[in-house]
């Protein structure tokens, strides 16, 4: 996994990670778009997702106060091309708190196998609860969502 490089690697108002699987796109979007799957590799709420535009659902995780994150994430699927590109909007369910961020997949077929690149944006680079919800969950997208994405893929056949 890796950033992604260029002008933006220090875009604090974002969020860019990259991952090689080696599996065929067919089969990474399936893990992105499969309810079953999704419960896997996500936070509990995933299994209602529903693969169409304006569907909206809820996720849970661990509240982090000193990141002004409630917990919940009301997630709305924004768009989508078929094993190409999913776009989500993440808001913390506590309208007091800030979080309003777009999270994008986009698969790229390469080789024997799919390049997944994961846009999360919206973070303000001004606020300092924002700037520590971006280094939380950069870690937590590299550190545990792919890696965990990665062994769902494992286990698919």
């Amino acid at each position: 996994m890796n950033a992604a490089p260029g002008p933006d690697a220090d875009d604090l108002t974002t969020i860019r990670v990259d991952q090689f699987f080696p599996h065929e796109p067919a089969k990474v979007w399936r893990a992105l778009t499969d309810p079953d799957l999704l419960a896997r590799w996500q936070m509990p709420g995933a299994e209602d997702f529903r693969l169409r535009v304006g569907h909206r659902y809820r996720m849970t995780s661990v509240p982090r106060p000193n990141a002004r994150f409630s917990g919940v994430v009301e997630v709305e699927v924004l768009a989508y091309d078929t094993e190409r590109m999913l776009s989500l909007r993440w808001a913390d369910a506590d309208p007091a708190n800030p979080a309003d961020w777009t999270i994008t997949w986009t698969l790229e077929h390469e080789g024997r196998g799919t390049r997944l690149f994961l846009v999360h944006e919206g973070f303000d680079p001004d606020d300092p609860a924002q700037l520590m919800a971006r280094k939380i969950m950069g870690g937590g997208w590299r550190g545990h969502v792919l890696p965990a994405l990665g062994q769902a893929l494992e286990r698919l056949r």
